[in-house]
């Protein structure tokens, strides 16, 4: 029985964020270079890390090119040789000096000035980079790959199943939910609106493990004349926002996530993620977080 239930099971994933929605605008620029400390912190570590690198050893080379222009103004270093010139440059900015090589013109000791400046203004922006990159509170929110639509206690409810990442529970967590739909005005011009879907909790004191968010789509409800026929023609995103109070760190966490009309499943539910161990303690498998199965099949039983 357990394996004819596991084939029908929809192993849909689940998803990861950092507290950003996936959006696109035609004019809107990924890489805003007008706001530098924006660009910072919202680029992936990866990518901050090499750009710090590149713009360490551009200004090296930039110096050292500089020292290589007046020959003779870094003492003991070979004659046109851009390697001496450029780790020399290396240890001027880094404020480092070995002694052997130093600033031997009027130029050289300019240039040097400037460039001990120059290093200890970068060293001083990127310390304040990197400690309010990894000072930042951050949400650590597990999301089902896919919302579903089925019924619970008879009502049709669109359903969103999301587990705390975390290995300490989190406190005072909130969950707000909302839906782009497609409109025409009276005069047949197009627009989009918001509406905010109705959760039936949508405040839990603590979050432990996993939470299923339910919207019920009764009469009142902004979805009530959708289905699965026309629910991607009216309905063009749907917003899940969540904030919540991490103890550990004793501040507030904000993360989000959107489902696209083709990411909600209609006539399914979630697939059981929580089971009691042999100790009596109940274990979230945060794997099956967007596990999904037909909402007629029946519940297992041991």
């Amino acid at each position: 029985m357990k394996e004819e239930k596991a084939r029908k099971l929809r192993p849909s994933g689940m998803t990861l964020r950092g507290g950003a929605f996936v959006l696109r605008g035609r004019e809107a620029r990924k890489l805003d270079w007008r706001d530098p400390y924006h660009l910072a912190l919202a680029m992936s570590w990866p990518r901050f890390v090499i750009s710090l690198l590149t713009i360490d050893l551009s200004l090296n080379f930039i110096f050292a090119l500089l020292y290589l222009a007046q020959p003779g103004s870094v003492a003991n270093a070979h004659p046109g040789s851009l390697s001496d010139a450029f780790f020399f440059s290396l240890e001027t900015l880094a404020t480092v000096g070995y002694g052997v090589m130093a600033p031997a013109t009027l130029y050289g000791h300019i240039v040097a000035t400037v460039e001990i400046f120059a290093g200890m203004t970068f060293m001083t922006i990127m310390t304040g980079l990197v400690f309010v990159r990894f000072s930042r509170p951050r949400a650590r929110i597990v999301y089902a790959g896919n919302a579903v639509v089925g019924h619970f206690n008879g009502q049709r409810t669109l359903m969103i199943r999301i587990g705390n990442g975390r290995a300490h529970a989190m406190a005072e967590t909130k969950a707000q939910l909302s839906a782009l739909i497609n409109e025409w005005t009276t005069e047949g011009q197009f627009f989009r609106r918001i509406y905010d879907l109705r959760l039936s909790r949508a405040h839990i004191p603590v979050f432990p493990l996993t939470w299923t968010l339910m919207h019920p789509i009764d009469a009142e409800s902004p979805l009530y004349n959708y289905d699965a026929e026309n629910f991607s023609k009216f309905v063009s995103r749907l917003f899940l926002s969540i904030e919540a109070r991490d103890p550990m760190l004793s501040a507030h966490v904000y993360d989000g996530k959107d489902y696209a009309p083709e990411e909600i499943l209609f006539g399914q539910r979630y697939a059981d993620a929580v089971a009691i161990d042999d100790q009596g303690r109940t274990i979230a498998d945060l794997s099956r977080i967007g596990w999904t199965e037909n909402e007629n099949a029946p519940e297992e039983t041991d």
